[in-house]
Order: C-alpha cells, then structure tokens, then sequence
C-alpha cells in the first residue's frame, strides 16, 4: 500500500491494531505483523519502488478501489484505539446486516478507507448453550408401580 511517509504511518497502524510501537524495517517500506508472524499490511514510500500501481498518489485518489477489512478479537478495544487517532468515523459503530458483526469506519492518514470487524458476531441473551435437560431415571418406586399396571391380568 502507498504512504506519504512510511514511519508514521507504521506507528499509526500500530495504534489502531493495539501493537507494541516498533519501527519500521527501513523509511522507505514496512510491515504490519500479527503476534504469530503473518503480515497484515505491507507499506510503501509513495514512488521508493519499482511497483507501477506505487509510483504516484497522483495518478488516483488515496484508496480508489480499495477497501481495508480487518477482523479483530479485541472489538471494543481496537473502538477505543480508533477514537484516540481520528477526529470522525467515516461510518459510526454499527452492526453489520450480513454479517450481524460489529464494525465501524475511519480514514487512515493517507486517506484509505479501512474498516474494522469483530471477529464474530456477538452471541444473544438467552441463546448460550443451555445445560441438557436431566433425564429422570427409574426409582425402585416408579418400576414396581410400571410393573404392577403393565403386569398382564390373570383370570
């Protein structure tokens, strides 16, 4: 992804993903990695390389055609993240009608549209698994009165 300054940007998405603050591995290119080592987002100085959708913010608005998702497992926290970098939200806190799945909006410094997700959808009151029914067993009392109505008569 093209960013106007690589660093800054970097410390941004730290942020907002709730990541300890590391620099990037060099001014001009960084990547945003989850604790388990996969890479959540590459960022590149606008025009460092070789890359021809990378050359110039110029050629098209900030996230034309791009849409940043991210699903995370700290909802309400990565919430609270996002009101301390951004002014506004692009689109408040709002349940998803699809997904029925927390989300909300914002731009990042660049100006990318990104949106944040819960991870799932949260579970209703009252629809947690519930214990199963106990099942009454027999009592001595119980099978010798089954057994005396169930007896065949005699006569």
């Amino acid at each position: 992804m093209g960013v106007s300054d690589v660093p800054g940007s970097f410390k941004w998405y730290q942020s907002l993903f709730g990541q300890p603050e590391t620099p990037p591995s060099h001014d001009d290119f960084g990547q945003i990695l989850d604790t388990d080592g996969t890479v959540l987002l590459c960022l590149h100085q606008w025009g460092a390389h070789e890359h021809p959708s990378l050359m110039s913010p110029d050629e098209a608005s900030p996230g034309n055609g791009l849409l940043l998702f991210f699903r995370v497992d700290d909802y309400d926290k990565a919430l609270n993240r996002a009101r301390a970098l951004v002014a506004r939200f692009e689109e408040e806190p709002h349940v998803n009608p699809n997904t029925q799945t927390r989300e909300f909006s914002l731009r990042d410094p660049d100006g990318y549209y990104v949106t944040i997700s819960a991870l799932s959808a949260p579970q209703r009151r009252g629809s947690a698994r519930r214990r199963p029914i106990k099942r009454l067993q027999p009592t001595k009392a119980r099978q010798e009165v089954a057994g005396a109505t169930s007896a065949p008569s005699r006569g």
